[in-house]
């Protein structure tokens, strides 16, 4: 045999958001884009189900809660280009964050991995399945999810 190496990554593509578990999600996916020299791609999903219909129907509320997401996902952005990663992209999607990254996020990226947490929320919704199991399960491509 040539080679031992896994398959070669690319491009890694991150769910983020402010839970402890996509933190250390993050610092993975970028060790991992500077070791395998790869674009990393941040994602982070705008929940709609989380607005009443009067915030949804706002096009300024929407609007706001956007441009506070695409600000916060600059930072992430910033912070990996400082860690010396070339190639760094932002994305947000919006609406349930399994099925968009699933669905949506990934056939436009087309990413080799997608790096996770494995918590997100917490209350009721964790007894509905967790997103990153959802990923796991229906996701194209390789999915590391870290906790």
């Amino acid at each position: 045999m040539k080679s031992m190496n896994p398959k070669q990554v690319k491009r890694i593509l991150v769910g983020v958001d402010d839970s402890p578990d996509a933190q250390l999600a993050f610092r993975y996916a970028m060790n991992r884009a500077k070791t395998d020299q790869a674009e990393l791609v941040i994602c982070s999903v705008l929940e709609s189900d989380n607005m009443n219909i009067y915030q949804a129907l706002s096009k300024d509320y929407v609007h706001g809660q956007r441009s506070d997401l695409q600000q916060h996902l600059q930072s992430y952005q910033q912070l990996a280009e400082r860690f010396g990663i070339q190639r760094v992209k932002v994305i947000i999607g919006e609406g349930d964050p399994g099925e968009t990254i699933v669905k949506k996020i990934i056939p436009e990226v087309r990413p080799d991995l997608l790096v996770v947490g494995s918590l997100s929320k917490s209350g009721v919704r964790k007894y509905f399945g967790s997103q990153a199991a959802y990923m796991a399960k229906y996701s194209p491509i390789s999915v590391m999810i870290v906790r």
